[in-house]
This record gives C-alpha cells, structure tokens and sequence, in this order.
C-alpha cells in the first residue's frame, strides 16, 4: 500500500505495472495448465480454478492487502470489514456478514481487517468509527455503511455490489467447490511457467513510450488487449500513452484558462485534469473532477467520471490518492 514511485513526468511506474502484468499471466497460465490436466486425467466437477467455501472470508493485514485484495478484486467484488476484539458491535456484524458472504456461493469476498493490527489501512480508508464495511470492486473502493445495520438492509446493499459488478465492470465472481479441501493446491513455481505470448508486444510498447512514440505505444498495447482484455499491463501502460498523447499538443496556459472561466464546463476540466496528472499534481486533478461530477448531470457527469476512472488506472489502484479519491467520487455519486 506505498504510494507508487513516479516516473516518465510523474506519470506511472512501468516497471510496478509489468510485474503486476506478469504475476496475473503466470496465474493465468497456471489455472490453464491445470485445467488441461484435469481434462486429461478424464476429471469432472468443478474446475480446477474453483475454491472451497472456506476462501470466501478472510483475514486480510497491509503486507497482503495489494494481493489478497486490490487484484482479488478484478476477479470478485471484495468486501471489507474493519473490525477490533474489543468492539462489542462488530461482534454482531462479523457473523453476519460471514453468512450473507458464503450463501452468495463465490459472488463476493469478505477480507477482515483488524483495526488494532493494522493502522495505516484504517488511515488510508479515513475510518472514524467501527464496525465499518467497505467493497473493493476492479480496485475501486466504495464506502458501503458504518455500524451494525438490519440484516434485510445488508443484504440488499451486497445485492446491489453484486448487480455493479456485473454491469459496470463485468466481474461476475468465481466458482466455488463445496466439496474442495481447505487449501488450495500450491501454483507451479515461477521459474516453472513459461513467459507470456505477449512480452514482445509489451516491451516494443514500453520502448515506443520511453522514446516518445505515443502512436506506437498505443497501437501495441491495443494489439495486446485485442487478444487478452484483461491483460494489467496493456491497460495501464495505454491509459498512461493516451493521457501523454492527449496533453501532447496542448498550449497549458489556454487550458487552464479555460478552466479557471468556464468551473462547470467538463470538456474544460478534464483538459485541465490531464494536465495536473502529467505535471506530478495528483491530489489536484482527482479534485478537480470529483468537484466537476459533483455540478454536473447525465452524459456531461458521466464523461467526467469516465476520465477520472482512467486517471485512476494511470496511477494504480494502489495508491493512496487513489483511494481517498474514489471514497469522494463515492460520496459525490451516492
């Protein structure tokens, strides 16, 4: 949960994206393969991708928090809940939502904080009181409620993720063998995995970015989302191409000119947003879009929120400016 280091004019870290790029290939390559020697040994059931019940809650703290949730997240809606031994109502809540969580059968997450253990993840997510429920959907995080609610309100609040998940980012969940042992087979070694059929394509794309080439770069991480659309690399590395190829021409001066006349005008401030970011100004441009969404409606709002979604991918889902950022888009929306 550091911040990530900035590089290429305060834009991104290429080398925090690719890794996070290949970890998710070599875990892809290796559901593959175990798949494949599943079929061959005739097995039927659940896939070899699926977890036991007993993986659907738990216990999260801030050295495994990037793994056993921002990137679990692209997979399942996760759902936090801050907690502490000492508090009585979170007694009452942790059940509860350990129930809901495992009969929605693989739909959701539940990571459990424990507050006392790990202070800085009760810093960054701004916490002022507990029990205290968060979901974290495709590294996006969204406040959900604070103390001890009805079990009826609870279950149509994950309900609701649920539905967000599915139609805004396509994240229907993972499968589920209740039948499964209690821990999951250990993946293959890294060294045991081969390289990834697009590591040529992304390190041409890399190269064009670091030489200037912003048409290159684009065009080859499309050509590798083309074929994989989930690829983390690809994404983040063409949402940085296109933000550089957008300020490109830009005269900085008549932009935030145009910004300061015109506070309401969305075209005028994501211009100026894109600006902010690729001058090192992160907390500023995250601002100036949730101020811009928050005067805004229909299509202009959504055209803002879009951009600071890719604003967000720019950065890393797990920087702390992007948290504190998407817990104010929240605010603003709902």
């Amino acid at each position: 949960m550091q911040p990530r280091n900035m590089s290429m004019s305060g834009v991104v870290d290429l080398a925090a994206v690719k890794a996070a790029g290949e970890a998710k290939a070599k875990a892809e390559q290796a559901r593959a393969e175990a798949a494949r020697q599943a079929g061959q040994a005739g097995g039927a059931g659940p896939s070899a991708g699926a977890v036991p019940p007993s993986a659907l809650v738990i216990d999260v703290d801030e050295a495994g928090f990037e793994s056993d949730v921002l990137q679990l997240s692209a997979e399942v809606p996760v759902v936090l809940d801050f907690w502490a031994e000492w508090c009585q109502p979170c007694k009452q809540l942790s059940p509860l939502l350990e129930r809901l969580i495992t009969e929605a059968n693989g739909r959701l997450v539940l990571a459990k904080v424990d507050v006392d253990a790990n202070q800085m993840l009760m810093q960054q997510f701004q916490i002022q009181g507990i029990p205290a429920v968060f979901a974290v959907v495709a590294g996006q995080v969204l406040p959900l409620f604070q103390g001890v609610a009805p079990e009826q309100q609870i279950r149509e609040t994950l309900a609701q993720l649920v539905q967000v998940a599915e139609e805004r980012f396509g994240i229907i969940g993972i499968e589920v063998d209740p039948n499964a042992e209690g821990a999951a087979p250990a993946a293959p070694a890294a060294d045991d995995i081969p390289a990834g059929p697009y590591d040529a394509l992304l390190e041409a794309a890399v190269v064009a970015l670091d030489a200037g080439d912003l048409g290159g770069a684009v065009q080859a991480y499309k050509n590798v989302l083309a074929d994989d659309p989930g690829n983390t690399e690809a994404k983040l590395g063409l949402a940085q191409a296109e933000l550089l190829a957008r300020v490109q021409h830009m005269n900085p001066q008549a932009v935030r000119t145009a910004a300061a006349e015109n506070p309401r005008d969305p075209a005028a401030q994501i211009a100026a947003a894109d600006l902010d970011l690729v001058g090192g100004h992160v907390e500023d441009a995250f601002g100036r879009l949730v101020d811009t969404v928050r005067v805004t409606f229909g299509e202009d709002r959504d055209a803002v929120r879009l951009r600071l979604l890719e604003l967000f991918e720019v950065i890393g889902a797990d920087d702390p400016r992007v948290s504190a950022a998407r817990t104010a888009l929240a605010r603003v929306l709902f």
